[in-house]
């Protein structure tokens, strides 16, 4: 059997009217993965163990097309191709040892670079010369439109989704260079994915980190200093935003040491599983 189905009772099944992009969907979850396929890159519905490939612009006018993917025959990719990454210092009490230092009171985000994307299922690479680094789990917002000088009441109209993210750190870099682009953007250090989910409560889900399969991180998004809409209205107010730019939203509790042969998954509720292995460069 053709690894592509094309059914038109499984397009009857799966099909959905044709949307815009930022609309709200409230009653509805989706889960939007970008993904390779002999060759192509694309855009896809995921729809248990398959996707269902899209037609269009998932920033603008997109709809469902007639044919599936099994989801074991496809490459994953980092769901979208930012323009520009930002990810927040010190956002949950938590990691700031339960108090709230003065200019923690204000958001305080830094970049991160593209060539730092790494793909589910792609590895975090160690680089040499560098100890300790550690896992960071954090939230990752997904830009839905251009978005500049917006308001906390509607910045939320400028969110697409949220995926899972690594913020993986350098410490000893973080700690002594005058700058972090090294020690938070070092290429493979912001592994984010499996794909968007769009529809839920971000200010409100459950996340965890598993090493090795067992949990050292779990906190509930609830508890993030600032939320989402505060996030995105504050970075709108000195940088134009575009669609498909990434924030990874600060990472909970204490976090630790990954070596070579560690297995890292981040795990939000309604989203999915970000899974990566840790290697040596």
């Amino acid at each position: 059997m053709s690894r592509i189905l094309c059914s038109l009772s499984l397009v009857a099944l799966f099909a959905l009217p044709a949307i815009t992009s930022v609309q709200a969907q409230e009653d509805t979850v989706q889960k939007i993965a970008r993904f390779e396929y002999k060759g192509k890159v694309q855009y896809g519905l995921v729809k248990g163990e398959a996707i269902q490939a899209i037609e269009g612009d998932i920033f603008g006018e997109w709809k469902p097309s007639d044919y599936l993917i099994l989801l074991k025959d496809v490459k994953l990719l980092v769901p979208t191709e930012p323009k520009q990454i930002f990810a927040m210092a010190g956002n949950y009490k938590s990691h700031l040892s339960g108090e709230i230092p003065e200019k923690f009171k204000t958001p305080q985000p830094f970049l991160k670079t593209f060539s730092s994307l790494q793909r589910q299922e792609g590895n975090i690479e160690l680089p040499a010369g560098s100890d300790p680094v550690h896992y960071e789990a954090e939230m990752v917002i997904v830009i839905g439109k251009e978005c500049k000088n917006v308001s906390k009441e509607d910045a939320k109209d400028y969110v697409f989704g949220i995926t899972c993210g690594n913020d993986v750190s350098a410490r000893d870099w973080q700690k002594n260079d005058v700058q972090w682009w090294r020690a938070k953007a070092t290429d493979t250090f912001s592994p984010c994915g499996p794909w968007i989910a769009t529809g839920l409560n971000y200010d409100d889900l459950l996340m965890t980190l598993k090493l090795n399969g067992k949990v050292v991180q779990e906190e509930r998004t609830s508890l993030l200093i600032h939320d989402v809409a505060t996030m995105v209205s504050f970075i709108s107010q000195h940088t134009t935003l575009h669609p498909g730019d990434l924030i990874f939203t600060g990472t909970p509790g204490k976090t630790d040491v990954i070596k070579s042969g560690d297995v890292v998954e981040v795990e939000i509720e309604g989203v999915g599983v970000l899974r990566n292995n840790v290697v040596d460069e």
